[in-house]
């Protein structure tokens, strides 16, 4: 018998080193986007031949002994590749075991679209596994798995927190909305209802899900940095615990500073007296203003110090702040200001032409 190779990662749009917790993602995309239910009476032919090929994929993928025997058929096999010649039961190219129904009980084959998996899967796990197996929109997914290995812990899941710096730096507590999943209350996660897809979730077993969370941010988070949520992720199953939630704080770009690891930057503007003569100027820090000398003779440009006024480090060490001088001339100059202005702008202009 020739049967067509069937490449089960190109189906799920998977990597062949995918995890588990990539494998289903893949998964429930593509189960919503070709469920037979979401599709008119002219696409449900289709949408019923990929569905049936999706769960099929999914069904080995994610059991790592199938998954193993599968990843054994080598580089040698192709998509759209076909292959015969080997007796059932007898061993294969790569030391392959081609399973009969012998090697897995007897049982009748049959899904709810009256089909079955295909040739290829029969031929390589035995039509006893097919009956065994989760069925095309039967068991699949996770309770599927629940009734072989007994409960299953929640996924995590990841989303993410926008926090401005100060908030970063002192620590805040803030609500957020957070949208995710929650296995379907009236399948319980099976996908099914008596021989059919489960209306409620439309044979995906999980509904959408949507909270509000009060989240206590701890002081010092920087950019790129995770806070766990335990338990407020997806829904276990067979009585599992829930999994945990990660959100990844984003920093919002600051009118005033810029982080730079532990250091933070600002601006201060000064005239140009100030810059010539030194002085005293009133800057922002996230602990509130402070006084800091500008040197006589300073320029544009020149980065001042301020010790221990940046973010939290290791061992509780604080990175510095660095002000950078910009001089300007000030908008709201007098009369008498301006007439001093000129004069300096004489006696320089004279001085040069001299030379």
């Amino acid at each position: 018998m020739s049967v067509k190779f069937q490449d089960y990662y190109e189906i799920l749009g998977v990597d062949r080193n995918a995890s588990e917790k990539e494998i289903k993602s893949a998964y429930r995309k593509l189960a919503r986007k070709w469920h037979p239910d979401l599709h008119p009476a002219g696409e449900k032919e289709k949408a019923e031949e990929e569905f049936k090929k999706i769960n099929e994929a999914y069904e080995v993928l994610i059991d790592p002994e199938k998954r193993k025997r599968y990843d054994q058929l080598g580089s040698q096999w192709k998509s759209g590749q076909d292959f015969s010649g080997f007796q059932q039961g007898q061993p294969g190219m790569d030391g392959v075991h081609f399973y009969t129904s012998g090697d897995f009980g007897s049982g009748g084959f049959e899904d709810v679209f009256g089909g079955g998996f295909s040739d290829f899967f029969k031929m390589f796990f035995g039509e006893g596994a097919a009956a065994g197996a989760t069925g095309a929109a039967g068991r699949t997914g996770r309770a599927g798995r629940r009734a072989q290995r007994g409960p299953i812990k929640g996924e995590d899941v990841e989303s993410e927190i926008e926090l401005s710096i100060e908030e970063a730096y002192k620590g805040t507590t803030k609500s957020i909305r957070v949208s995710g999943s929650a296995v379907c209350a009236q399948c319980g996660g099976a996908g099914t209802s008596g021989r059919g897809f489960c209306p409620q979730c439309g044979g995906t077993g999980s509904v959408p899900d949507e909270k509000t969370l009060d989240v206590r941010v701890p002081p010092g988070v920087k950019e790129g940095s995770r806070i766990r949520l335990k338990g407020q992720g997806g829904s276990g199953l067979g009585g599992a615990q829930k999994g945990d939630l990660f959100l990844k704080v984003r920093l919002k770009p600051h009118p005033k500073f810029r982080l730079k690891g532990n250091d933070i930057e600002t601006d201060a503007v000064i005239r140009p007296d100030q810059a010539l003569f030194g002085d005293k100027i009133p800057v922002d820090t996230l602990d509130g203003k402070v006084n800091l000398k500008v040197p006589p003779d300073s320029r544009s440009g020149n980065k001042l110090r301020l010790r221990g006024k940046g973010f939290p480090g290791k061992n509780k060490s604080r990175g510095d702040q660095y002000v950078r001088l910009v001089i300007d001339t000030p908008p709201d100059l007098t009369g008498e200001e301006k007439d001093l202005y000129k004069k300096l702008y004489d006696m320089r202009k004279s001085g040069v032409d001299s030379e």
